[in-house]
């Protein structure tokens, strides 16, 4: 995550309205949705945002979310690979959002890469 000093002003106020509309029941339903839809095998995140972001920051459970939604074998993500580099881990969160993307997702609604792997948000 990148170095930043504490925020001030409208970027605090922002950042504090952000935090206020996090939801922890959510994020549990989203959980349960996506290691079932992944298959079991998937870990499961520490509980809070920065856990959840955390797991979602290699790419990996995404990668394999929007492989769950085609057949098998028929998956947009070809190489699905952990990683601690971090030009890999966001080369594969990008795979996702293009991927996403081509699925039907509108790209205004689309996040951008480094958001999720910085935690921005």
């Amino acid at each position: 995550m990148a170095n930043r000093g504490p925020s001030y002003g409208l970027s605090r106020e922002v950042q504090q309205k952000i935090d206020r509309q996090y939801d922890p029941e959510l994020e549990q339903v989203l959980v349960r949705w996506m290691v079932g839809q992944c298959g079991g095998d998937v870990p499961q995140p520490a509980p809070g945002r920065d856990g959840f972001q955390q797991w979602l920051k290699d790419g990996t459970v995404l990668c394999r979310l929007i492989n769950s939604l085609y057949p098998r074998g028929q998956g947009p993500v070809a190489k699905i690979q952990a990683s601690t580099m971090a030009f890999k881990q966001m080369e594969q969160i990008s795979q996702f959002l293009q991927a996403a993307e081509r699925y039907g997702i509108a790209a205004t609604d689309i996040f951008q890469t480094v958001d999720l792997w910085e935690g921005e948000g």
